[in-house]
């Protein structure tokens, strides 16, 4: 997966989340492949149905959350991408990862934590993996 189409699939990701889409984020997780979400202060999900019954929760009241600093370590066929998640005043590093499934990308794997750090200025180089 190169690192432009992580990155596309990421700003998908946090667009869903923003407008509380609940369609566009089904959608974006993968159907086949196992999935585990860990959402901050929650027990971790497995599966496809947890997952996205996690979300349709969390949609109904969708926080004003950014992406910021998005950090990608990418191979052939998945990427992970790591990132801050900015809402309001509070920031939270996140780290989702994505498979091609029918050649598109799918994420199988979000978690996202309390962190005491910051974005930092230059930290927006990706690593891609042969």
């Amino acid at each position: 997966m190169t690192e432009e189409t992580a990155l596309f699939a990421n700003e998908a990701f946090y667009a869903a989340f923003r407008e509380g889409d609940f369609p566009a984020m089904a959608a974006l997780w993968a159907s086949a492949a196992n999935q585990c979400c860990i959402h901050p202060m929650w027990e971790p999900f497995f599966g496809r149905e947890a997952v996205l019954e996690s979300w349709r929760e969390i949609l109904q009241n969708a926080p004003p959350i950014e992406c910021q600093a998005p950090y990608v370590i990418a191979t052939p066929a998945m990427a992970t991408v790591f990132c801050f998640e900015k809402i309001e005043e509070t920031f939270l590093s996140a780290t989702n990862v994505f498979i091609l499934e029918d050649g598109r990308p799918r994420m199988v794997h979000h978690q996202a934590g309390a962190t005491r750090g910051r974005p930092k200025a230059g930290l927006t180089r990706s690593r891609v993996i042969n």
